[in-house]
């Protein structure tokens, strides 16, 4: 958890909104070091978290977890973490070694399955379930996905993983006023007329209508610097209306067990 980044969105585990929509994304960088903040944000805030790790084993997301304070063994043991495995379980199912159960979740991986149906499903029971922590109930549930875009590489439909996104914003967002975190990549385009096919793109413009928080990732276009990393555009938008209503922009330097956030041109880096 990175209190700068907690600064910047005027929020804290005691005293967050309920009904978001959170996208992250990221272009010529890599984003995923704000997955484990969000991981860790919502955990050490009590909420019953679903987290779909499409792209990294459990190890990892723990080992990374455990260096910002946090214990996914101890929250899964105690109930309040239901994680899937998307690259053990993806193994058993196209090696048909899997439970019933696991090949219904990631039915997309089997022809001629054209949805996200199975997973939804998943999702839906996992927030769902009821539990609690010394007595008290677990906080609202939150779904931390990383990332959905790997999915159209599997042969999902930009349409699927859309509408796959749609009802769990509507059960968990508007239903149970829970949050959403979502990481999307975009392919870096050689050619800019390849820009409007480009389904990772298509998959981003659809996600950001649907997102009330964006946190955009983006390399230096001066190339590689020891002492910062990259940029994050930030943006918010009204929930009554489709305007962008507010937008700001800030450097990062990514640590071992943090990352510091800072107005453009003001590191020590640079004065």
């Amino acid at each position: 958890m990175f209190p700068e980044l907690n600064s910047i969105l005027n929020t804290s585990p005691d005293n967050f909104k309920g009904g978001e929509y959170i996208l992250v994304s990221d272009k010529k960088a890599d984003a995923s070091f704000l997955i484990h903040h969000f991981l860790t944000f919502y955990l050490r805030a009590g909420c019953k978290v679903c987290f779909l790790g499409l792209v990294q084993s459990f190890s990892h997301y723990n080992a990374v977890s455990q260096r910002l304070g946090v214990s996914l063994i101890q929250a899964r043991e105690k109930g309040q973490l239901v994680f899937l495995e998307g690259l053990k379980d993806s193994l058993s199912v196209l090696a048909q070694e899997s439970p019933s159960d696991e090949k219904h979740t990631l039915d997309y991986l089997r022809p001629p399955c054209a949805d996200l149906r199975g997973l939804f499903e998943f999702v839906q029971a996992s927030v769902n379930q009821t539990g609690s922590s010394g007595g008290a109930l677990w906080g609202p549930p939150v779904l931390v996905i990383d990332d959905l875009s790997v999915l159209l590489s599997l042969g999902v439909s930009v349409g699927a993983a859309l509408d796959f996104s749609h009802y769990c914003k509507t059960t968990i967002c508007s239903e149970l006023q829970g949050n959403i975190v979502t990481l999307v990549r975009c392919e870096e385009e050689e050619d800019e007329d390849e820009i409007e096919d480009d389904s990772s793109d298509m998959l981003l413009r659809g996600l950001t209508h649907q997102c009330s928080l964006g946190l955009r990732v983006e390399g230096l276009s001066t190339g590689y610097c020891r002492d910062i990393h990259g940029q994050v555009e930030v943006w918010w938008r009204e929930r009554c209306g489709s305007a962008q209503t507010q937008r700001k922009v800030f450097q990062y330097k990514v640590h071992d067990k943090g990352a510091s956030f800072f107005a453009r041109g003001t590191s020590s880096a640079v004065l």
